[in-house]
């Protein structure tokens, strides 16, 4: 199999012990972590060539980032150094019906202020099979949006499969620029992931029958929204997660996958929740598993959202599950029974 490449920022994460909160807090867990360099480490362990591609600052915290997408087995030979910070972010876990909070210090990172220049994509996607990114990183700055086209455009003249997590962030810009920006991006791509939110603030497309606030999901509401998104922009795939939050401690966990003649789901799982930040990320990194190893499509979709559900379960952004692991919960061991 050739390269799997991701472009993104990798942040660094400051977490309150346990459920503490932000004003109660007087130490924190550290962990490193970003969309698609999340999506990067689930490739990694299993055992895809996984490629990250971003812009780090020259300094000590920037190598520190850099080890630790090394110790998953990301490779990291595309990254750029330069720039003077990497942005940070705080994330408090909510508990029960306390919701979780995330604060973002991430102004003027590296590769927030990076160039177009910086980065050689011809020779990053040489022999690459597939890429992915987020909405995320064009939301950066002016300049993150070029460079991500740049990157399409390198990565769809080298044959790759290209995929996108819409994952629309209200802080970082407008629902009318992020509409504008990913219409010119998403014509691009392949695949396109979102969650039960994303395509409604991005597009305008809304699933009926359904209030993410009180947790009701319509399966009906999500196959028109798919349907609208795959006709839109001539997709392969669109692929929506589909989070029932009963609590911040209790949700359940589907997904749906639709590829132009049919619509697949998942299993449902009710997940009781260690960390649940790089869920989404879990899932488009068992479902670009699942479709490029020759999984059909309902495999493919049920690998993801079994790979999503455990990631649920593992403090930090990273989903840090095997193939084996994944396949064991997919085919019906959920059991939790220690294993010996």
């Amino acid at each position: 199999m050739g390269k799997f490449v991701t472009l993104g920022e990798i942040m660094l994460r400051l977490s309150p012990i346990g459920y503490e909160r932000f004003v109660q807090a007087n130490k924190f867990n550290v962990f490193f972590a970003g969309g698609e360099a999340n999506v990067a480490a689930s490739l990694a362990n299993y055992g895809l060539d996984s490629h990250y591609v971003t812009k780090l600052p020259a300094h000590e915290i920037g190598q520190a980032a850099i080890n630790e997408m090394r110790r998953f087995g990301i490779k990291t030979d595309y990254i750029v150094r330069g720039g003077d910070r990497i942005g940070v972010y705080f994330c408090e876990k909510g508990a029960s019906q306390r919701p979780s909070k995330v604060i973002y210090d991430r102004a003027n990172s590296a590769i927030a202020e990076a160039k177009r220049e910086d980065f050689d994509w011809k020779k990053v996607f040489e022999g690459a099979e597939w890429f992915h990114f987020t909405g995320i990183t064009p939301a950066l700055s002016d300049n993150c949006v070029e460079i991500t086209l740049d990157a399409l455009k390198a990565a769809k003249e080298a044959g790759a499969t290209i995929s996108v997590d819409l994952n629309y962030r209200k802080k970082l810009w407008s629902t009318e620029k992020a509409g504008k920006v990913m219409a010119e991006l998403v014509k691009h791509c392949d695949v396109v992931i979102a969650n039960e939110e994303d395509a409604e603030k991005v597009f305008g497309i809304k699933a009926g029958k359904t209030d993410v606030t009180e947790g009701k999901l319509c399966d009906e509401g999500y196959k028109a929204v798919a349907k609208e998104l795959y006709d839109r922009f001539g997709l392969k795939y669109v692929a929506i997660t589909l989070r029932e939050s009963y609590s911040a401690s209790d949700n359940g966990w589907s997904g749906m996958l639709y590829d132009g003649k049919n619509y697949y789901k998942s299993k449902k799982y009710d997940v009781h929740i260690v960390d649940r930040v790089g869920g989404g990320d879990s899932f488009c990194g068992g479902l670009i598993y699942g479709l490029s190893s020759g999984m059909d499509n309902q495999s493919a979709l049920e690998f993801a959202a079994a790979a999503s559900c455990l990631k649920h379960t593992i403090e930090g952004d990273f989903n840090m599950m095997s193939v084996d692991e994944v396949m064991n919960l997919m085919k019906g061991d959920a059991s939790g029974r220690v294993q010996r």
